[in-house]
């Protein structure tokens, strides 16, 4: 299926020109301070203005759904030629988070605990997790299946999965699926109690890594069976159960995920010009993946983790990779350059030495084929080949 447009807010920016330009300054260096605090833990916070949720839309008032306003409306033109084109009836929505408004629930708590009294501008639907697709459905007035995923770090990857399912099915003529997710104490402090948030910063893959950072952010596309430049050519998925939030340690699920994704796309191992990889800098993740890349590709082909720019922003994580590969791939990656991998470079050697991408490695004559890892909580894994056709 064909992704015709992106439009995307994280970390780095906002819109796919000034994401990419920072996603590949070779000048950031990889322990860039986070510049949000809560409660002492540090995240990666978006700092471009957000656009304000429509009055007639209030209920659904929350930081959330003002990222996915700032990510949807860089589409919006391209949504509006496919309401033309279909009709709003067959125009789908499909997103995916794990906090969706928990910020505003937190916040509306405290009043209640300070007061007694919830606060007047507060409603269930800003925190409920099927008020994001439901939002975005009733803000673009489309009128097709609106569903939200919650699958933890690979919710938004899972979305894109569920999108192409239904444009397959002939449920849609096109979906607007991606993904956002923003800060919120529950979660921060949720990780932090796990020991999965580095105290650091966020160095994936070395053998000082001590955990994530999280980030926020919002990716969304329109995808639709019409021919594009870029396409989602196979999606690989797995569950390996093996723990309730650690991966099994020898990442055989993981190549799965990835295996199915290269057999959907027709594709082999060496087709492969970049893969995105999960990289949380947690200590069993980056050891799991790493062993599940190695045997499935070995140390050919270029390779990062974008979690040390962005963040690891959980359920919006595999749309804004996925988005971060859609830019690799557009007209806009001019000189065809890949992303540096960012860490301190102390390998760790208990490990398969991977392909990173540095300053020697990083320009390729023509990027064709991408791959985006997103492992999950529970062992629940997705892999999406991305490609020009």
């Amino acid at each position: 299926m064909y992704l015709h447009d992106l439009g995307i807010v994280c970390a780095l920016g906002a819109g796919k020109s000034e994401v990419l330009q920072a996603w590949l300054d070779v000048g950031r260096p990889w322990s860039e301070p986070a510049p949000w605090r809560s409660g002492g833990i540090r995240a990666f916070c978006v700092s471009a203005e957000l656009p304000v949720v429509p009055q007639r839309l209030n209920q659904y008032a929350c930081r959330n759904n003002r990222l996915l306003m700032a990510a949807v409306t860089q589409i919006e033109s391209a949504v509006q030629e496919a309401i033309r084109r279909y009709g709003t009836e067959r125009i789908g929505v499909v997103l995916a988070t794990s906090t969706s408004g928990i910020a505003e629930g937190e916040e509306a708590h405290r009043g209640l605990l300070a007061k007694g009294l919830m606060l007047d501008d507060y409603h269930y639907k800003q925190q409920e997790l099927g008020g994001a697709a439901e939002f975005l459905s009733r803000y673009l007035e489309v009128r097709g299946p609106a569903f939200t995923v919650s699958t933890t770090c690979s919710s938004s990857a899972n979305a894109l999965a569920s999108a192409r399912r239904m444009l397959r099915l002939g449920i849609c003529d096109a979906v607007i699926v991606g993904g956002a997710d923003s800060l919120c104490r529950t979660t921060l402090e949720g990780f932090s109690a796990l020991g999965a948030v580095s105290h650091d910063a966020c160095n994936p893959f070395s053998k000082n890594r001590d955990g994530t950072l999280i980030g926020e952010g919002a990716a969304v596309f329109l995808m639709s069976r019409d021919p594009s430049a870029i396409a989602l050519l196979g999606v690989g998925a797995s569950a390996d159960a093996h723990h309730i939030s650690a991966p099994r340690p020898d990442g055989a699920c993981a190549y799965a995920a990835m295996q199915a994704a290269l057999n959907g796309a027709g594709l082999s191992p060496e087709s492969v010009d970049y893969i995105n990889l999960h990289g949380t800098a947690t200590v069993q993740n980056d050891a799991m993946e790493s062993r599940a890349v190695y045997q499935l590709f070995g140390n050919r082909v270029g390779c990062s983790s974008s979690k040390a720019s962005t963040g690891h922003c959980l359920g919006a994580a595999g749309a804004i990779e996925a988005g971060l590969c859609w830019l690799l791939l557009s007209e806009l990656n001019t000189e065809s350059l890949l992303p540096m991998h960012l860490w301190d470079g102390e390998s760790d050697r208990t490990l398969p030495g991977l392909n990173f991408v540095t300053l020697e490695n990083r320009r390729l004559k023509r990027i064709q084929y991408c791959l985006s890892n997103s492992f999950s909580f529970g062992g629940n894994n997705v892999s999406l080949l991305i490609g020009r056709r």
